[in-house]
């Protein structure tokens, strides 16, 4: 994995498939490469290690032109970044491919090239492929034909894109557990594994599905299923805009993204609610039939978005009255879970290919549930089309490795679902009245607890030479709690735990001095009595406390307790997401400081597509 671009036209595609990556940056990769078939008609390569601004200047040094080519940046699974790992990878007699994804019988079809006489130049899964092709071209004599038999062979997850310089005029492509779309122009025709990275040539795309392989002509595509049956795939028109990708004058993505959250849960809720009410048929046609039988609640997702679902565990039992669990997709796919009657399945995900939610959901289907729910931010995405009820999110591209507007529009679209199961186990209508008016003013709120950057700036010149840091919360605070620590580490590398505060007599005390910051969100709820308590315990042993807390939480600076005010009356609907933003801040600031790569942190990937 991670990003993959290719075009087929009658002009120079380099320029095309360098944007494309650079659009794809986002993603996190470790390399980056080209293979273009050039007027000379051979596949010239180049391959580096770094940024893509890197295989830029790769380029401006040995300039190539071409009609045909693709390109594709790394993040390292089988093999350490090195040129020699990166992609393309090629086999004899021009032949070239990029692959997202995991091959997990690698090693045996590695063994079986070797005894064949094939050599082998790097330590990846990728080139097994590119050999194996190869291997089928010499007996079936054509590349489309070659690309079946192999994908018919591989176990494991894969988007390729494969190109000869014997075959001139097509790309082949095929899907199995990874994204990859087509882009339509005129003349001319792309291919990606994300539509952001095609958006300033074409509007117009078509989605390949499980199983499907595909050939991209400058004039035409042709698709055929698992069953090598003719597929005709629906092409869609990308609501997306070109400039959506651009930081404009914020520093990082990632600011520009904490910015948009007040606009971008407006426009979630915009066309969900009216009059008070909550507009139910935003989750699809089924969706007031299913709701009306749900007796329980199933939630399966990873990482920022597990925690916006342990958030909407909270929020489902006190509001609507129904049994929920929330489980992470990756140990929900390897046991057998007892799935109570008239179970709703949701999963949530940004990008909406995890690859461990949507086995999840696959899993699901076989299981007994009543019907599944997609909170999910791509329309596009294979969560979307394989779930039975959808909630878009509307957060548009967030290009950020470390989630931010994503999870907050998540919150607030998992709201829109507590309403909707409350409508339907008893809630009166002036209670979903309330319930829809607090979101509403969620935005404007929003902007108010925004307005706290300057202070949160300086406070994170505390936390510049930490290497530790506790957070605290509890009820829904415990989740968001979670979620700033998850941040704190993701982009600054400061290690930080999260605990409920009630538990920090069993276990996290041990931790607390002088040098662990400790910080809490505390909104004033029943709770808040309780979260004092535990609070005099972190003092009682030293440790500092940063306390985001409701003006009328009571709770004052002293020495060792910094306060930072945030905005009054905040309600038990809302203090998910307003509490998250301070967080959200803090964790920036921090990995300023200590001079991270923000947008793009060390190890980590945007769309985690693999297992």
């Amino acid at each position: 994995m991670c990003g993959i671009v290719g075009a087929i036209a009658n002009r120079d595609i380099v320029p095309v498939l360098v944007e494309g990556l650079r659009r794809l940056e986002y993603r996190g990769y470790d390399s980056a490469g080209v293979a273009v078939v050039n007027g000379t008609g051979h596949l010239k390569r180049v391959r580096t290690v770094g940024k893509v601004q890197r295989l830029q200047d790769a380029i401006d040094a040995s300039p190539t032109h071409g009609n045909l080519g693709i390109a594709h940046t790394r993040w390292a699974t089988h093999g350490v970044p090195s040129e020699r790992n990166a992609h393309p990878h090629i086999s004899a007699d021009g032949l070239a491919l990029v692959h997202n994804g995991i091959i997990e019988n690698h090693d045996e079809l590695r063994a079986e090239l070797e005894a064949k006489g094939y050599s082998f130049t790097s330590e990846t899964d990728t080139e097994v492929i590119a050999h194996r092709i190869h291997q089928h071209l010499g007996v079936h004599g054509d590349l489309f034909k070659a690309v079946r038999a192999t994908v018919a062979e591989l176990e494991g997850a894969y988007a390729l894109a494969v190109v000869s310089e014997s075959d001139p005029e097509r790309i082949i492509l095929a899907r199995e557990g990874c994204p990859v779309v087509i882009g339509l122009g005129d003349g001319e025709n792309f291919v990606a594994s994300d539509v952001s990275a095609l958006l300033p040539v074409t509007r117009s795309f078509m989605f390949l599905e499980e199983g499907d392989v595909a050939e991209v002509r400058r004039a035409s595509v042709r698709v055929l299923d698992r069953d090598g049956n003719s597929a005709v795939r629906e092409v869609r028109q990308s609501e997306l805009s070109a400039d959506a990708a651009d930081k404009g004058p914020y520093a990082h993505f990632m600011l520009k993204e904490i910015y948009e959250q007040p606009r971008a849960i407006a426009d979630t809720l915009q066309e969900r609610v009216a009059h008070g009410r909550l507009l139910e048929a935003a989750f699809g046609p089924a969706a007031m039939a299913v709701f009306g039988k749900v007796e329980h609640v199933h939630i399966v997702a990873c990482g920022t978005s597990y925690h916006a679902g342990c958030v909407t565990r909270y929020l489902i039992e006190q509001i609507a009255g129904v049994p929920c669990v929330v489980e992470i997709a990756s140990e929900y796919r390897y046991r057998q879970p007892v799935v109570p009657k008239n179970s709703l399945f949701v999963t949530i995900s940004q990008s909406g290919e995890t690859a461990d939610t949507l086995a999840a959901l696959r899993l699901a289907k076989a299981g007994g549930y009543l019907s599944s729910l997609a909170i999910c931010n791509v329309p596009e995405s294979s969560l979307v089309r394989e779930s039975e009820l959808v909630m878009l999110t509307r957060a548009g591209p967030e290009i950020g490795v470390a989630s931010t507007k994503a999870f907050t529009t998540q919150l607030t679209a998992l709201s829109l679902l507590v309403i909707a199961l409350a409508r339907h186990h008893g809630a009166r209508p002036e209670a979903e009245h309330t319930l829809v008016s607090r979101l509403i003013e969620l935005p404007g709120i929003m902007e108010k607890t925004l307005a706290l950057d300057p202070v949160i700036r300086e406070l994170a010149k505390r936390f510049a030479d930490k290497h530790h840091a506790l957070f605290l919360g509890r009820g829904t605070m415990h989740p968001i709690a979670m979620e700033g620590a998850l941040k704190l580490k993701e982009i600054s590398y400061i290690h930080a735990e999260a605990y409920a505060a009630g538990e920090l007599k069993h276990g996290p005390l041990a931790l607390v001095d002088e040098d662990m910051p400790v910080v809490v969100v505390a909104p004033n709820t029943d709770l808040l009595e309780k979260l004092k308590s535990n609070m005099m315990e972190v003092r009682a042993r030293g440790g500092e406390l940063i306390v985001f807390a409701d003006p009328d939480a009571g709770i004052e600076p002293s020495e060792g307790v910094t306060v930072i005010t945030m905005p009054r009356h905040v309600s038990y609907l809302q203090a998910a997401v307003v509490y998250t933003l301070p967080l959200q801040l803090l964790s920036y600031h921090v990995a300023i400081l200590r001079g991270t790569d923000v947008d793009q942190p060390r190890n980590l990937a945007k769309s985690v597509t693999v297992e």
